[in-house]
């Protein structure tokens, strides 16, 4: 029985003109799916380090900081997107091209949940939420690709996937900037984004297993 589903996740901006604008002046460039895989990992470590320094400043330097980790997270997916698109639209598929698009992103998110942690370490069990968290969203793609190993669907859906839990995570680090202004701890806005994350990609892990179970029984 063949697996039924999208095979690559659904992103309405990539049929955009402005994407497909990029993604055609990168190929003449001669950049190819890998190259840009390797950048969306490197923008997530560099977030990851701008989170670091934000949970061990104040004032104007951890503002920056702040900010500078929340740039890191739209320029990350954005290389998610035109790794596909260089690689499906463009035609430049490789032998490697699977690896290139699954350990890279697997990396960005520990990286980017771990150092916003990091950045709520202030806050009793932040950076230990920070990497559960982390390992959770990680979860969550492992299994997704378990699915696809038993000859399943692919699972893109849930409560929090990738998209939305990156851009729940950007909202958070950029309300953190208003944290001075009310008066409250550092660190404590990222420290319930952590939470919410966490819990949301638990229960993306049991709604993807739930669809995976009904697949599979449904075989029979």
């Amino acid at each position: 029985m063949s697996p039924t589903g999208p095979l690559r996740r659904p992103i309405p901006q990539r049929t955009a003109g402005w994407a497909t604008a990029a993604a055609s002046t990168l190929q003449r460039a001669g950049i190819r799916p890998n190259h840009v895989s390797v950048a969306s990992v490197v923008t997530a470590l560099v977030g990851c380090g701008f989170l670091v320094v934000a949970g061990h400043a104040d004032g104007a330097l951890r503002a920056v900081a702040l900010l500078l980790a929340a740039l890191c997270i739209p320029l990350r997916l954005l290389c998610n997107m035109l790794d596909g698109m260089l690689a499906v639209e463009g035609g430049l598929r490789t032998r490697t091209g699977e690896l290139y698009n699954e350990v890279p992103d697997r990396v960005s998110d520990l990286a980017l949940l771990a150092g916003a942690g990091w950045a709520a370490s202030s806050v009793t069990g932040g950076v230990a939420l920070g990497w559960l968290a982390g390992s959770l969203a990680v979860l969550t793609a492992y299994v997704r690709t378990l699915g696809v190993s038993v000859g399943c669907a692919q699972q893109f859906g849930g409560v929090l996937p990738k998209q939305r839990r990156m851009w729940m995570l950007m909202g958070g680090i950029l309300l953190s900037l208003v944290e001075p202004l009310l008066g409250w701890q550092p660190g404590i806005v990222l420290w319930l984004t952590l939470l919410v994350v966490a819990l949301g990609s638990a229960l993306t892990v049991a709604s993807r297993l739930g669809a995976i179970s009904r697949e599979l029984r449904a075989r029979g």
